[in-house]
């Protein structure tokens, strides 16, 4: 028998609906063939395809990170401005196909403001120049009769796009971006950047370049930019074949964000800086089978089952909940890398589309996480991963040590008045369901909650055109309330409960 027990005032803190943010970047059919179809019948006049949009504002993206990923390493914004057909096409260096720059910056303000999402852009520290990153802002932002300013007027946007969120630059620690850079390197780039870039728009807001929040890169890259930055990024997908492989290393997660918060403390402290520094997880997602050239040639077009629902739900309730320090304090921006088709949980073709079975976790969690984090305190049976287990992952994360990890994996939210709670209980095992007491301490919760479940006949279950409903969402209400009561969570699920405060 697990426990899982709720008390209202061990509040963490405020959830930030950032963490329930997405990507998209010009790779495969992410952009054209996704979001972006010309010439489509399901596509309104500007190309966007109208079926994609529904479902992104089914998942209440609150912020959008574009072009990239490896793409804005390489990527010259301003040859996706002005008219489509004089626009100059490209090759697309990061991902071995052609670009054709008809999807730009003004396409891209416009699809965040369609599907109700703040712009996140980040800048081109690899083939880029400040003058670049410059322009681009004052292009965006600008106000006065400067030249930027006015050439986004003549392209038939008088308003500012205002934006806030600015990255500099993706990934600049690897071998594989263009014009990558050692950490102090790029700390001298970056500052030189940064420092322009607020001259033109002094309320907008950095993001430096991390690595994974542990490493010598984090490090030197936080003690050269704490000054300059108001987030710190971190990128770490996980996954594996290995079901218990593929359904825990999300925890890796937990240690990235301790470890992070921990640099973050340690250079403001030192360096005496009063302005806050969050953590953006600004790619994320369960990513293994689609690997190597062939495959990003290919478009990374991973195809999701059940247990890379349940990894995500994991990631999800880790962004959410406390274990090793308040991280809902810490993360304030994570963006789901990507949104259509590539590593996505949206998969399109020219007659339509289906959801992917990472989608209904990731839209349960955004519609009922409510706004304060509890600690809430489980108990249940734990689970050893082994290092054969962790070594069928490609990323050859080194997650079994640090287990065991408790099968049954929860998050709790309440909101500010304090009457309705939402629990998010994510079963692990692979064969038997979990029969669980849940306590509430201080106050009972009345008949009636409604229960949402995530499942489908196995581990290895998915969704395709074919069969667009094998993982699906289920919908019942509870009979019982009062302060405790006794629920059973089915083997390999994802389950939602909103309670009501008697």
């Amino acid at each position: 028998m697990a426990r899982i027990k709720i008390d209202l005032d061990r509040r963490i803190g405020t959830v930030d609906r950032r963490i329930f943010g997405g990507f998209i970047e010009h790779l495969g059919r992410c952009i054209y063939g996704g979001i972006f179809d010309e010439g489509s019948p399901l596509s309104d006049e500007r190309g966007f395809r109208l079926d994609v949009v529904q479902a992104l504002r089914d998942l209440r993206i609150p912020v959008l990170r574009w072009p990239g990923g490896n793409f804005a390493s390489g990527y010259h914004w301003v040859d996706g401005i002005g008219p489509r057909d004089q626009r100059p096409r490209r090759m697309n260096l990061a991902w071995h196909i052609e670009e054709s720059n008809r999807f730009g910056t003004d396409e891209f303000i416009a699809y965040c403001r369609l599907v109700g999402a703040e712009p996140y852009i980040c800048v081109n520290l690899g083939s880029g120049t400040i003058d670049e990153a410059q322009a681009w802002v004052e292009y965006c932002n600008g106000t006065g009769h400067t030249y930027w300013a006015n050439l986004r007027r003549q392209h038939g946007y008088p308003e500012p796009y205002g934006v806030k969120l600015w990255g500099l630059g993706n990934e600049m620690y690897g071998s594989w971006q263009i014009g990558a850079l050692s950490a102090d390197d790029y700390v001298a780039k970056a500052r030189e950047f940064s420092k322009v870039m607020r001259m033109t728009d002094p309320s907008i807001q950095l993001v430096s370049c991390g690595w994974n929040g542990w490493s010598d890169w984090d490090r030197v890259v936080l003690e050269g930019l704490a000054r300059y930055v108001d987030y710190h990024s971190i990128h770490l997908y996980t996954g594996s074949p290995d079901y218990y492989g593929n359904v825990l290393s999300p925890h890796l997660a937990d240690f990235a964000l301790a470890s992070c918060q921990a640099l973050i403390d340690r250079v403001r402290y030192e360096q005496g800086i009063d302005h806050p520094i969050y953590v953006a997880y600004d790619e994320w997602n369960v990513w293994f089978r689609q690997w190597g050239y062939e495959a990003s040639v290919a478009g990374l077009e991973e195809r999701y089952t059940l247990a890379d629902a349940l990894a995500v739900a994991t990631y999800l309730n880790i962004f959410i909940r406390n274990i090793f320090i308040r991280r809902c304090r810490t993360v304030r921006l994570a963006n789901l890398a990507q949104m259509v088709n590539v590593i996505a949980p949206i998969f399109t073709n020219p007659e339509g589309l289906f959801l992917q079975s990472i989608y209904h976790p990731f839209r349960l969690y955004s519609e009922w996480t409510l706004d304060v984090a509890l600690d809430a305190f489980v108990e249940a049976e734990t689970y050893h991963l082994s290092s054969e287990q962790e070594a069928r992952s490609p990323w050859r994360h080194r997650v079994a040590r640090l287990g065991p990890f408790a099968l049954l994996d929860a998050a709790c939210t309440v909101n500010s008045t304090g009457e309705e709670i939402t629990l998010a209980v994510v079963n692990r095992d692979l064969q038997r369901a979990v029969q669980a007491t849940i306590e509430f301490v201080g106050t009972a919760v009345r008949p009636g909650a409604l229960v949402r479940e995530v499942n489908g006949p196995g581990p290895d279950a998915s969704n395709s055109f074919d069969q667009p409903a094998i993982v699906s969402v289920s919908e019942r209400a509870l009979d019982t309330g009062g302060w405790t009561i006794s629920y059973e969570f089915p083997a390999h699920s994802v389950t939602l409960i909103r309670f009501h405060v008697a």
